[in-house]
């Protein structure tokens, strides 16, 4: 299998989608990184809003070498520059970020581009316009993004997977208390946060969540 398609059979099967937060993590999100890779998490993406670009370099490239080495897509959230200076697979951008045509010319049709969408109508934009995945956020209040915007709902998920072909992962306020009505909605991948990076072993909650979504969907 070659390496595009091995991206798309990854983005396909996604389950549990890690993002790193530098604010909520106890070890580092290297070390984050390295427990939820070693618990089965094939799609990682880095998302910093505070760090020096410098720094931010500096811990891309540990990140690309580590996903290199365990065959994990590597999604820079936001940031084109960092995305194309670490070699990583791809970036995720949001409605205030650069627009997505400009953003696939700088990156090269081999690199992934995830967007976050809010509403049915940004879904069908998204999916017209060649994204190769969607973020739909957020499904629930949540903290760890200042910007999210008014929760949308589990009828927001069912809405826009009734017209979706490519892969879309929930995001926003998802934990143990909810993931079950999130995959009831129709979602098949989730990104929780807050709810496995504040806890003590990130390895251990990644197979937790895992196993949900896996067995929902009689992965398992």
């Amino acid at each position: 299998m070659n390496a595009a398609k091995y991206k798309k059979e990854l983005l396909n099967n996604m389950d549990l989608y890690f993002i790193t937060d530098s604010g909520l993590t106890k070890k580092g999100i290297i070390e984050d990184i390295k427990s939820a890779i070693n618990a089965g998490v094939r799609v990682i993406q880095y998302r910093e809003k505070e760090k020096s670009t410098r720094i931010m370099f500096e811990e891309a490239k540990k990140i690309k070498s580590i996903c290199s080495r365990n065959g994990v897509l590597f999604i820079v959230n936001n940031r084109i520059d960092i995305a194309l200076a670490s070699d990583a697979d791809g970036v995720h951008l949001g409605n205030d970020d650069m627009p997505f045509k400009i953003a696939k010319q700088l990156l090269g049709m081999d690199k992934i581009i995830g967007l976050t969408v809010h509403n049915s109508g940004e879904a069908k934009y998204a999916q017209t316009s060649g994204a190769d995945y969607i973020g739909i956020s957020p499904v629930f209040e949540t903290t760890t993004k200042s910007d999210a915007g008014m929760p949308g709902g589990l009828n927001l998920i069912r809405e826009i997977k009734s017209h979706m072909t490519i892969p879309f992962v929930a995001i926003g306020g998802i934990n143990e208390n909810n993931i079950k009505n999130v995959l009831e909605a129709g979602a098949k991948s989730a990104a929780i946060i807050s709810a496995i990076i504040t806890k003590s072993d990130i390895g251990r909650e990644c197979r937790k969540f895992r196993d949900i979504i896996l067995k929902y969907h009689n992965k398992l």
